[in-house]
């Protein structure tokens, strides 16, 4: 099995890109200049240290806790014990030191991947990204450690800014991949996971992109005019997702606290009163306000507002539906996250939960020890955000936060329940 085994959790690789480019032709050299052999190739393959043995905590958060949070940049941390030195930057005799450049091999702005092997030796990755900073330190006495921060491919995006750009009416979709294709932008066409939008956006001169348009920002605005999801996925793909509605119930996983399925031991619930939107006002660009109402909620829950201006919807009408889709006028008592060890878990069940990612769907049920109404409860909930935290001592843990979705069933010939034609049983 590759990899270095973590307790009751299994087989996990930290690597970090070197700077170093292991196979490269390099022209007059007696052994990587000879023509025409396998080894040494044009472009070659960048060299990755495996640094899993140095680290005792590694932390990773991707997504975002609630629905209506904007996703922002995934992020992993991890602490290294330097035993031997070898990751301190002025030490010039490290493997990891470039003597070409005179300079560190581990250094910000490398590439930076977490993965674990499933039982059948597959390589699943759980965080791409890159290095965006090192912190050493100097222990007297003792073991120096060094602490590193890193970010995915959002981050790269937050520091690049637009020219000026004459957008055409087009689909949200569309919109995003004129933008990632950008010279100043060019996003890697490999890394991109885009699904068809269903809004259209506008193209008159009021959409007009200024010049300095942070791109991760105008970016956001695309999908919060289609109100779908925009992250970076688990393997490292900008992924996109159309406007989020009735969702086939083909739940992932199932977390169970009555010791069927799989188990777990956080359940976050919540029943609140800033859950309520009862009134929505959106705005395109140049046009007017567009307000959705629901008086029976305001009788009983006030008025609670949210507001879009500005936004990049083609017109008023587009609008209108948006700020109705935006109304919740009821609050819903609901599971909003549930967290696992791995080592509670079987070995079949670790390889699922541990790639669970964004806008998958997933069961949680919890039994209730009194009242005299319901003993047990589940509900069908689609993942918004991951947590994974992986240490020595306690082996893995993940933590998933969810969103209410609408579940609709396939329909099943002569069963009581689910062969009824109605809204929630369809067709597959």
């Amino acid at each position: 099995m590759a990899g270095t085994a973590v307790v009751g959790a299994g087989n996990y690789t930290l690597e970090i890109d070197t700077g170093f480019i292991q196979d490269a032709f390099i022209l007059d050299d007696a052994v990587q200049g000879v023509l025409n052999n396998t080894q040494y190739v044009l472009n070659g393959t960048t060299n990755f240290a495996d640094v899993t043995t140095g680290v005792d905590l590694i932390m990773v958060k991707r997504g975002r806790r609630d629905i209506g949070d904007q996703f922002s940049a995934g992020t992993m941390s991890f602490n290294m014990l330097d035993t031997s030195g070898i990751f301190n930057p002025f030490d010039t005799q490290s493997p990891y030191y470039d003597p070409t450049e005179a300079q560190p091999g581990l250094a910000p702005m490398r590439k930076v991947r977490l993965a674990r092997y499933s039982n059948i030796n597959v390589k699943e990755y759980l965080f791409n990204g890159y290095i965006v900073n090192y912190d050493y330190n100097f222990a007297l006495g003792g073991l120096d450690t060094v602490t590193v921060y890193c970010a995915d491919d959002f981050y790269l995006l937050a520091q690049t800014f637009m020219a000026e750009f004459n957008v055409s009416e087009q689909l949200t979709s569309a919109r995003l991949t004129a933008v990632l294709n950008l010279p100043e932008v060019d996003f890697p066409i490999g890394q991109r996971n885009i699904a068809t939008g269903t809004q259209t956006l506008g193209g008159a001169a009021a959409f007009t992109v200024d010049e300095g348009t942070n791109t991760l920002d105008y970016c956001n605005q695309i999908n919060t005019a289609e109100q779908g999801r925009l992250f970076m996925a688990r393997d490292g793909d900008l992924t996109f997702e159309p406007r989020i509605g009735n969702t086939l119930s083909q739940p992932v996983a199932d977390f169970h606290d009555d010791g069927t399925n799989v188990p777990y031991n956080t359940v976050g619930i919540t029943f609140e009163a800033d859950q309520v939107v009862n009134r929505a006002a959106v705005a395109i660009r140049g046009g007017t306000q567009e307000v959705a109402e629901d008086l029976s909620s305001q009788a009983k829950y006030f008025i609670q507002t949210t507001s879009i201006t500005d936004s990049l919807l083609h017109n008023d009408t587009a609008a209108l539906t948006l700020a109705n889709y935006l109304l919740e006028p009821e609050p819903e008592a609901r599971y909003t996250a549930v967290g696992t060890n791995l080592n509670m878990l079987s070995t079949a069940q670790r390889d699922a939960i541990a790639i669970i990612d964004i806008g998958n769907t997933i069961t949680i049920e919890k039994t209730f020890a009194s009242g005299a109404g319901t003993a047990e409860l589940a509900q069908e909930l689609s993942v918004e955000g991951v947590e994974h935290t992986i240490t020595v001592s306690n082996g893995h843990s993940v933590m998933y936060f969810t969103s209410p979705t609408t579940i609709v069933y396939e329909l099943i010939l002569d069963d009581l329940v689910f062969g009824i034609i109605n809204s929630t049983n369809v067709l597959g």
